[in-house]
């Protein structure tokens, strides 16, 4: 299946020589572990601004790999930008508040003793006065509509509300793109819908690694595939996943709707 490529139709951010600048851009990025597995053979694509993105594939496809290298974690050959700014190691302290990282399980990311603690690390962290920090808590709880959880132990939430709490703690530092590693695994289907609602409703640019493929049916327009390193698609969701050869070559069931 050919690569199609539809950032180039979207809205984004004139740079200060006038030519278009995605939100991310990620050109021949790859990557190899200690032991010499090689992760990531030279993955290119871009974002604009406000695209909602699926990034999809089977296990082993080096989707969190991709990942790691969003916020400086890992660092392979190639280049990456967010907003413009090279992802390099001076770097790194902006980049991370530019880059919303939100893990597969929330207790990866809750560590403090009250949600209004969770949340407002960032900010401290990167220096913002006691006001600031307060402002940025509250309107972060409230678009997640935790608005009432401030004072609440984080460890006594349940995984929904986990979740919700971690969007907020990357949310409290403004940041330019929201990365989600399966954002949906664990919850009940009441749970599902309500961060489904909230997804759609965020006003930001976003990346998703999923396996959840009505999830991606539902929110996402375009669709990256990934497998064994290498992006192999890159394009409109809804033709995509009409390709049900494609996809069971590339371990993806097309979505079955359920009756409701």
């Amino acid at each position: 299946m050919p690569i199609i490529h539809e950032s180039d139709l979207l809205s984004q951010r004139p740079s200060e020589n006038g030519r278009i600048q995605p939100t991310l851009e990620v050109t021949g990025l790859s990557f190899a572990y200690p032991d010499g597995h090689e992760a990531l053979h030279g993955v290119s694509f871009s974002i604009g601004a406000g695209e909602k993105v699926a990034l999809v594939g089977p296990n082993g496809a080096g989707k969190s790999t991709l990942m790691l290298h969003l916020n400086g974690l890992l660092h392979g050959h190639g280049s990456m930008a967010v907003a413009g700014l090279p992802i390099a190691k001076e770097n790194l302290p902006l980049i991370r508040s530019k880059v919303g990282m939100v893990f597969q399980n929330p207790d990866d990311q809750l560590f403090s003793p009250t949600v209004f603690d969770d949340v407002a690390f960032g900010p401290l962290h990167m220096g913002y006065p006691e006001a600031e920090v307060r402002q940025r808590v509250a309107k972060a709880l409230a678009q997640v509509d935790m608005s009432d959880f401030e004072t609440r132990l984080s460890h006594h939430l349940s995984i929904g509300q986990k979740k919700r709490v971690a969007i907020a703690t990357v949310l409290s530092m403004d940041p330019e793109i929201l990365v989600l590693d399966e954002p949906s695994a664990g919850l009940d289907p009441r749970a599902r819908r309500s961060l489904i609602n909230l997804l759609r409703e965020l006003p930001l640019t976003m990346l998703v690694s999923t396996h959840d493929m009505l999830l991606v049916q539902e929110l996402f327009p375009r669709m990256i595939v990934m497998d064994e390193g290498r992006v192999v698609a890159d394009g409109e969701t809804a033709v995509l996943l009409r390709d049900v050869a494609f996809l069971e070559e590339h371990g993806l069931e097309m979505p079955v709707i359920r009756n409701r």
